[in-house]
């Protein structure tokens, strides 16, 4: 039987307009910081949102592509992260929301998803009570209670007298919190705490402080990055550690992407954490070097790196579930039962009941591997570890 060349094209036509109909475009809307003093930051977020969709982009229903949309939040401004957030929600119609560095931020999206029913997921922001805002908030990333709690209570069998010094702002109060409930129910004595100003704080006064309180350990807590650094300089350079005050803390403080600036003044120093790039599991060799390759050699994935990486792997397991063809109220499901055993910081899980991370916490010690500084993972401290502030006191 001869196929006539107009039914030829008939029959074309018909295919391309059947292809068109069935692709489905996803937005994304990713709110970070990208410009100001604590753009680093948000650059390590961005590093891991773009790894991810570059290595895993094809790996999606036939037919389905992602577009994120990239919004700048520009630090800590909840009322610009909100109009932002509320752009994407409404003009750019986004199917997902996912970001962001701050707890303020986050808290001031978090109700507009509830009103829109638009799940956001969090990649770093780790305030404890951001999920009870909406029930279309999942988070990714952590909260200070599940690192300091554990390390708390880990430091009450080494130690009887420890000095708390936190940066002044939500997750300060509640990395101390969480420590020192851990740490008094070891039996241990806090002799002093202070809450540091988190805006160009001199460091210098507190020290001296704690010296003068001769604890036998300093818990601290500061935002990951330059802050971290000068607060154990002045550590060390007012003698602390030569009067043997241990530096211990959440690893917010020694974290990898800046831990090659500290210098020698990081060595020794004992954190938990959930992640570090020097751990020996193949997924995370293999995470570390596709960082290396994709951003340079000398570079260092940090916490947020994975953070963002694990939060585009719980969006593709949704819309891998659902087809391409993702409703609000399946996708929240779907990430409630989300499970990821080879996550670069080991496995992980979504809480069903919280929407909240699940994962291991890890006893690290600063030091030097193959002529560079590494947090060296010395055991488990805590296996699959929910948040301990909603284990013990519900919501805040």
């Amino acid at each position: 039987m001869q196929i006539k060349p107009a039914a030829c094209l008939a029959a074309l036509a018909l295919a391309v307009c059947a292809g068109a109909a069935s692709a489905q475009t996803i937005k994304i809307g990713v709110i970070s910081t990208y410009s100001g003093p604590l753009a680093a930051q948000g650059d390590q977020l961005d590093k891991g949102f773009k790894l991810y969709l570059k290595l895993n982009g094809d790996k999606l229903p036939a037919g389905v592509k992602i577009e994120p949309i990239f919004r700048d939040d520009t630090g800590p401004n909840p009322d610009v992260a909100k109009r932002l957030a509320q752009e994407l929600i409404v003009r750019d119609k986004v199917q997902f929301l996912v970001g962001t560095v701050w707890t303020p931020n986050a808290a001031a999206i978090a109700p507009l998803t509830k009103e829109a029913k638009v799940p956001f997921i969090s990649a770093n922001a780790a305030g404890v009570n951001i999920p009870y805002l909406s029930p279309y908030f999942a988070r990714v990333s952590f909260t200070l209670w599940q690192s300091a709690y554990p390390l708390g209570q880990w430091a009450a069998k080494k130690y009887k007298r420890v000095y708390t010094a936190v940066s002044d702002f939500a997750p300060g109060h509640e990395a101390e919190e969480g420590f020192i409930t851990g740490f008094k129910s070891g039996g241990g004595e806090i002799v002093g705490s202070v809450r540091i100003p988190l805006a160009n704080p001199d460091f210098v006064p507190y020290m001296q402080r704690i010296k003068d309180a001769k604890p036998d350990a300093l818990f601290a807590f500061n935002p990951a990055g330059k802050q971290a650094t000068a607060m154990m300089k002045t550590y060390s350079d007012l003698g602390l550690a030569k009067d043997g005050i241990k530096y211990i803390g959440t690893g917010d403080i020694t974290t990898d992407e800046e831990l090659q600036g500290m210098g020698d003044v990081a060595l020794g120093v004992i954190t938990a954490h959930h992640y570090s790039a020097a751990a020996e599991r193949p997924a995370n060799k293999a995470f570390v070097a596709a960082y290396k390759k994709e951003y340079g050699e000398n570079l260092f994935p940090g916490f947020m790196v994975v953070g963002a990486w694990d939060a585009m792997d719980a969006i593709f397991h949704a819309i891998r579930e659902q087809k391409g063809k993702v409703d609000p109220d399946r996708t929240m499901a779907l990430l409630r039962q989300y499970k990821n055993p080879n996550s670069p910081r080991g496995p992980i899980a979504l809480d069903p009941d919280t929407r909240d991370i699940v994962q291991n916490e890890y006893l690290r010690e600063v030091r030097r591997v193959g002529g560079a500084l590494a947090n060296v993972e010395l055991e488990t401290l805590a296996t699959m570890i929910k948040d301990p502030f909603k284990e013990l006191k519900g919501k805040k």
